[in-house]
């Protein structure tokens, strides 16, 4: 994942100023907050959020799909395999 730099704050400084946090969401869609000097969480706008959600769950459909699929393509296999 690209990440702005600018968007990246360490997690004293959010605990410390919150609204900075909340400033660079607004400015740049999303604020990474670092713990040990590692990206560890995301804030984002509400909006955002029920975007990501709802591509999660396409997601999430899309492969059950797939995996039904392919277990009816190759049932044939498995039965013999569960022998």
């Amino acid at each position: 994942m690209m990440v702005n730099t600018s968007a990246l704050v360490p997690m004293t400084e959010a605990n410390q100023n919150f609204s900075k946090v909340t400033r660079l969401v607004d400015e740049t869609g999303m604020a990474v907050i670092l713990k040990n000097n590692r990206p560890r969480y995301i804030v984002v706008d509400f909006d955002e959020y029920d975007e990501i959600q709802a591509l999660r769950k396409a997601r999430k459909q899309k492969l059950e799909t797939l995996a039904d699929q392919l277990i009816a393509e190759n049932m044939e296999a498995f039965q013999e395999l569960a022998k």
